[in-house]
């Protein structure tokens, strides 16, 4: 990390509410959890009085059996966000030029600013076409964040493929991936996939998540891990979530499901785009977003402004949640 590019780097806003009396759509976290989560964790919380084991074998094995790669290609981390941060200051260095998707999550370009790097800002729609030549690092969300969009899983591979010729680390944000049947990119050489145990199973606080890389770039990742990065309830929890496949298929159907429903709902007053994730982006058009997000709180639902998103100025985004709270969000956005 590059001490100037600290001193001048803020920090970037997220959704998210602590005020326990909002019903929260700000955050694209699933309102269910896991079966027998709170067991796992108060099974592991004895081991919080050691050291956990920092080979973390059994959060990897439960990883890569879910992905479907090899154990020794996983590296855990505190959260999808570590992982993206790992990914980052392994591969870029100050004066480097980063490929990343705009509008998308806003903690790619603060890393590569970190760096002291400059990011090169694409349309998301358009990342896949974009020439990898020239940057040491490329950047896909996948779904994007916060259109939605999944990206065609042979055009992905392909841009891969464009990426290694051109000496170009390509990093994989997966955060949303498993709310779909798209396959994923952990394995592929030259790719580092970013992982969060956060959104699918709904537990945010639990900071749990992982990265997957081959070769040069799973040695330097697993290098620069800090020693003991998961919890040991943490750890536990993660792996026992990893193998819940039939939670997984569930949370699958009722969120393409409902995603459907809302926006159905929706669309009646907004633009709302398409989405493969468990979010929709809705345009509110000449509202205003201010001004719609505070009469949304005022009514005990919170709602992300998604004008904080590189080119959007006229965006809401919101989670899909169980089909009482959906109902609720569809009437209460009518209504203001």
């Amino acid at each position: 990390m590059n001490p100037d590019a600290v001193a001048e780097t803020g920090r970037v806003p997220h959704g998210g509410s602590t005020d326990e009396r909002v019903i929260d759509f700000s955050a694209n976290t699933n309102p269910e959890r896991p079966p027998d989560v709170v067991g796992a964790y108060e099974s592991a919380f004895e081991t919080a009085r050691r050291y956990p084991d920092d080979d973390y074998g059994e959060f990897r094995r439960a990883a890569a059996e879910y992905l479907h790669c090899a154990p020794g290609r996983v590296v855990p981390t505190a959260g999808g966000l570590e992982a993206i941060r790992l990914a980052v200051e392994t591969t870029v260095e100050a004066g480097d030029s980063v490929l990343v998707p705009a509008p998308s999550f806003g903690e790619y370009a603060r890393e590569v600013r970190l760096q002291g790097a400059e990011p090169a800002f694409v349309d998301h729609d358009a990342v896949l076409d974009a020439d990898p030549a020239g940057h040491a690092l490329a950047i896909v969300c996948n779904p994007n964040n916060p259109t939605g969009g999944a990206y065609d899983p042979d055009a992905l591979r392909a841009f891969a493929d464009r990426c290694r010729g051109a000496g170009t680390v390509l990093l994989a944000d997966e955060a949303f991936l498993g709310f779909t049947g798209h396959p994923s990119m952990a394995g592929e050489d030259g790719v580092v996939v970013a992982r969060s145990l956060t959104k699918l199973f709904g537990l945010p606080g639990l900071r749990a998540g992982f990265a997957v890389a081959t070769g040069e770039r799973l040695t330097r990742l697993r290098n620069a891990r800090r020693s003991w990065t998961l919890g040991a309830p943490a750890a536990a929890v993660g792996a026992h979530c990893l193998r819940q496949a039939a939670f997984v298929a569930d949370t699958r159907e009722r969120v393409e499901s409902e995603r459907e429903r809302l926006r159905e709902a929706l669309s009646r007053d907004f633009a709302v785009r398409p989405s493969d994730a468990p979010f929709l982006l809705v345009d509110v058009g000449d509202r205003d977003v201010d001004a719609l997000v505070a009469a949304l709180r005022d009514r005990g639902i919170a709602v992300r402004d998604a004008t904080t998103f590189r080119g959007l100025d006229s965006h809401v985004r919101v989670a899909v949640r169980t089909p009482a709270e959906n109902d609720l969000l569809a009437e209460a956005m009518r209504d203001v």
